[in-house]
């Protein structure tokens, strides 16, 4: 094939192709692709099909999984960068779509769909096999399909009919094309076209791919607009909104779950000591700044030396470099990011379920320093306190399996009082509960007790 992006040659037959399709995909999935009928693969489609199987997608019953609901969808969708770009990828694919009974599908980077529009009929049967707002269609939950496939790839792919590894998505064929920061050439997501064999042409994977030129070409004009607004600071962060930091910020800091930071910019990757990722984090938590005393009692509390302060300073200071980290009063320089920042900010904003997913731990969990713990304490009761609120048992349950809430005795609670009183889930989750309130003195719940006394 001239062009292997696409899916069929300009005058082959679709319905014979989609029979020795058919034949080569039964071969995969049962005796390991027969030497007769892989030759009619195109090595994108076998690679994703390897790929699909490594990661246990059951071709036969695989739905993709509904990650974004509501609340959490609409605030994703909020602060995602391709929401500014939604009206021209409406102008350009808009129409296509309503004409021509197909779907136009915008996800992020992580396949996960964030709009999916067109065809009122069309929508009614695609979310047969959830290809709807908030699914995760990559290729680890989905199998091969356009966007997720055009993610892993990061170019644009056509898909048709049985090369999908899903057979629920067989009578499908799709275009997608990923959309890239034209500051930092790292993915945003994906532009998708979906409908039936009809869009198995040279002319729909060329439509997704000068779309998603030209939504790159908007970002761009964009970032000059707000640089020319903002100033340096627009440029550092090109994705910058009103009140709203993004997490795809060219400097960030990784302290979650660590205790030495790591710090990014651009492409380097630094490893922090655990005293100079304690200095950031307070900072951060002080953008309007502070005196050296003030710092000091921050890091050390009422032992802080003067000295010792000011030659750490100094020594931050030519690690990350001068425009970064300022004095009089210490301060970070605009534009950088840190996880905890986001993970806070997303849990104001409502998506909890996003938040949790950027939750990878305590924040320097080992340091002692008062102006970390505090930062530290404040985020955990923030994550709690959304959970708790949420009663969602899939976020709790989450939440009670990672390290840090293995013994949290009271997300237990809330998880056995969550579920349905015959889930096996509440069973288990009410005997965990029990132990640890022997463990920690406590007495048990009702639901607990009705539980064990059901039991015995």
């Amino acid at each position: 094939m001239s062009n292997p992006w696409l899916a069929l040659e300009p005058g082959s037959d679709p319905a014979e192709r989609t029979a020795a399709l058919r034949r080569a995909h039964e071969a995969f999935v049962t005796a390991g692709a027969a030497p007769p009928v892989w030759p009619v693969l195109r090595p994108v489609v076998a690679d994703s099909w390897r790929r699909s199987a490594e990661a246990g997608v059951d071709p036969d019953r695989n739905l993709p999984p509904v990650v974004l609901t509501d609340g959490d969808l609409d605030a994703y969708r909020r602060i995602h960068p391709l929401a500014d770009v939604l009206p021209l990828l409406r102008e350009l694919l808009g129409g296509v779509t309503d004409d021509c009974r197909h779907l136009m599908a915008i996800s992020d980077a992580a396949g996960q769909l964030l709009w999916v529009e067109g065809h009122f009929g069309v929508r009614r049967l695609a979310e047969r096999v959830n290809f709807v707002e908030g699914a995760a269609w990559d290729e680890r939950n989905a199998g091969s399909n356009a966007p997720g496939t055009a993610l892993v790839v990061d170019h644009a792919v056509q898909l048709f009919a049985a090369e999908h590894f899903s057979r629920m998505s067989q009578s499908w064929t799709c275009s997608a094309a990923p959309i890239h920061d034209p500051a930092s050439g790292e993915s945003l997501g994906v532009v998708d076209i979906t409908g039936g064999d009809q869009l198995a042409t040279p002319y729909s994977l060329a439509l997704v791919q000068a779309a998603a030129r030209a939504a790159e070409g908007e970002l761009a004009r964009i970032r000059e607009r707000r640089r020319e607004r903002l100033g340096d600071q627009g440029e550092m962060v090109p994705w910058l909104r009103p009140g709203v930091r993004s997490s795809a910020g060219r400097l960030q800091l990784e302290v979650l779950g660590r205790d030495e930071g790591l710090l990014r910019i651009g492409d380097r990757r630094m490893q922090l000591s655990p005293r100079r990722s304690e200095i950031l984090v307070i900072l951060l938590a002080h953008p309007e700044g502070l005196t050296g005393e003030q710092l000091g009692v921050e890091l050390y509390g009422d032992d802080a030396n003067p000295i010792t302060l000011h030659a750490e300073m100094c020594r931050l200071r030519r690690l990350v470099g001068p425009h970064l980290l300022h004095s009089r009063p210490y301060r970070v320089g605009p534009g950088m990011e840190a996880d905890f920042m986001t993970v806070a900010e997303l849990l104001e904003s409502g998506a909890l379920q996003v938040a949790l997913r950027h939750y990878q731990g305590p924040l320097l969990p080992r340091s002692e320093a008062p102006g970390v713990r505090r930062a530290r304490s404040l985020l955990e009761q923030q994550a709690r306190a959304a959970l708790l609120a949420s009663g969602d048992p899939d976020a709790l349950t989450a939440w009670t399996r990672a390290p840090w809430g293995q013994d949290d005795l009271e997300m237990w609670r809330a998880l056995t009082d969550s579920l349905p009183v015959s889930s096996p889930r509440r069973i288990l989750a009410a005997a965990r509960l029990t132990r640890l309130s022997a463990e920690f003195a406590v007495p048990q719940t009702s639901a607990a007790r009705s539980l064990q006394g059901t039991r015995t």
